[in-house]
């Protein structure tokens, strides 16, 4: 039935394809790759399953409700138009996101301290954000040490393959010189660069792709904390007018 699908849809296959490539797919097999490419290569084994842990918790950690939730900024400002919430309140905002966190450092601040200065407030807000900050970036120096070490870990592999293959292939090793042989030594070797390449690639584009992501999510905050401060400043210079 396959056969007659590809002979009815004008691909005459050759018969060579047809020979070559099932022995091929026969004849890989990952676990064999990899015991045949030696020790070096289990390091890079090692490395690929760290960065594809460190790839998901990064797109769990940095999703927008858990850093930034975009209505979160216009409900603080309309709770707080008229007083600062409670601390009951502020705990809440704490918990529920980063942006929540640094926003309820100025009112937990203001809360603590009314009379506290411009300079006060500003300062407990941008601690909180150095905080937030430092949590957003955590795991990306992994990520970008396994995108630059990877390649290098594989080069060295194949350097390894490579003495073992011409050390064996030696005169005074007592073993006879067969090409066949010896290239097939180097394409297993070779291997190792491979694979080094196969773990780098991704991760390096995850560490740009997440690197962009939180330089997005600190410009947020910092925007957010602003328009915050102004706003509670404000409310200051309000709140005695009403009184008198």
């Amino acid at each position: 039935m396959g056969c007659g699908t590809w002979y009815l849809s004008g691909f005459n296959p050759s018969p060579y394809a047809i020979i070559i490539l099932p022995s091929f797919y026969r004849s890989f097999n990952l676990f064999s790759v990899l015991q045949a490419a030696g020790w070096p290569i289990w390091p890079l084994v090692a490395c690929s399953v760290l960065a594809l842990a460190l790839v998901i918790e990064r797109f769990i950690s940095l999703s927008d409700t858990k850093v930034a939730p975009r209505k979160l900024l216009n409900e603080v400002l309309s709770v707080t138009r008229n007083a600062v919430p409670s601390p009951d309140v502020v705990s809440q905002l704490e918990k529920s996101s980063a942006l929540g966190e640094v926003l309820a450092s100025g009112l937990r601040t203001l809360n603590a301290n009314p009379a506290c200065s411009e300079d006060e407030l500003r300062s407990s807000v941008e601690s909180s954000g150095r905080l937030v900050t430092h949590r957003l970036e955590r795991y990306l120096n992994p990520l970008a040490t396994i995108a630059s070490a990877a390649p290098l870990m594989g080069l060295f592999g194949t350097v390894i393959g490579m003495i073992e293959i011409f050390g064996s292939q030696a005169p005074g090793s007592g073993m006879a010189s067969n090409p066949a042989q010896l290239a097939h030594g180097i394409s297993v070797a070779l291997y190792n660069t491979a694979f080094g390449l196969i773990v780098a690639i991704p991760s390096l584009v995850f560490w740009r792709y997440f690197r962009a992501r939180v330089d997005a999510y600190v410009l947020t905050l910092e925007l957010s904390s602003e328009r915050l401060l102004h706003h509670l400043m404000s409310l200051r210079k309000m709140q005695p007018a009403s009184k008198k």
